[in-house]
């Protein structure tokens, strides 16, 4: 695989808080264009890695060969309310031109026409589109998603997950979000990992088997006994 098809490769990652070991040897490779979910139980390092993938958080140990400034969306869209949508997109880069990307990327997520809007008119799913506009304007080669669909209804996740997948299949980051919701990563991922003790211990590609077995597998691998009934 050539450099320029590896959106980011880590090796051998640590990180500890005090005694506690948090990601413990850690290797992960996403490919450009590539759509990775993580899953793993709450403090077993999923957004310790995202974080660190990020440049938020320092690490003890390893190497990080990716992009220095990866476009992030958390679970809260964190838009500023005194600056209308074109200037929330177009962050840093508040010029004709800047202000020309932020309406085709606001025209990207299903916003055409709101860029002189203010966040306090969006409902929590307009939102999110905003914070993924921010996110691809600058074409990164790194996007990390921190469950951003986790406090939307399910009828308006479900719109998400489909426009996070045209977004990428046309942008070709690489991709990995941070999840606790089984069915979403098996929804949108083609790679799910399952993080355990600080290291990636399974692995699964989404089209090698039906959802269904997918799906079981890796509430197995979360400890969680599968609600399947017998036909």
């Amino acid at each position: 695989m050539s450099s320029t098809e590896i959106a980011v490769a880590v090796r051998n990652l640590r990180r500890r808080y005090g005694d506690r070991v948090v990601i413990n040897g850690l290797d992960l490779t996403i490919r450009k264009g590539e759509f990775v979910a993580l899953l793993g139980e709450s403090g077993c390092g999923k957004t310790t890695l995202l974080r660190a993938l990020a440049g938020l958080d320092p690490v003890d140990g390893g190497h990080i060969d990716g992009p220095t400034q990866p476009a992030v969306v958390f679970q809260e869209h964190r838009l500023l309310p005194w600056a209308p949508l074109w200037q929330n997109v177009a962050l840093g880069m508040e010029t004709a031109e800047g202000r020309a990307k932020a309406e085709a990327a606001l025209q990207e997520v299903g916003l055409a026409g709101r860029e002189d809007d203010w966040p306090r008119n969006l409902s929590g799913g307009q939102s999110q589109r905003v914070a993924l506009a921010r996110a691809l304007v600058r074409e990164p080669r790194l996007l990390l998603l921190d469950e951003p669909f986790a406090a939307l209804d399910a009828l308006t996740r479900i719109k998400m997950h489909v426009l996070i997948r045209k977004l990428v299949a046309r942008h070709q980051p690489g991709v990995l979000l941070v999840t606790h919701d089984v069915d979403e990563a098996v929804a949108i991922a083609d790679r799910i990992l399952v993080m355990r003790g600080g290291e990636i211990a399974a692995s699964y590609l989404t089209d090698a088997a039906s959802a269904t077995t997918l799906r079981e597998q890796l509430l197995k691998e979360l400890g969680v006994e599968s609600d399947s009934r017998a036909a």
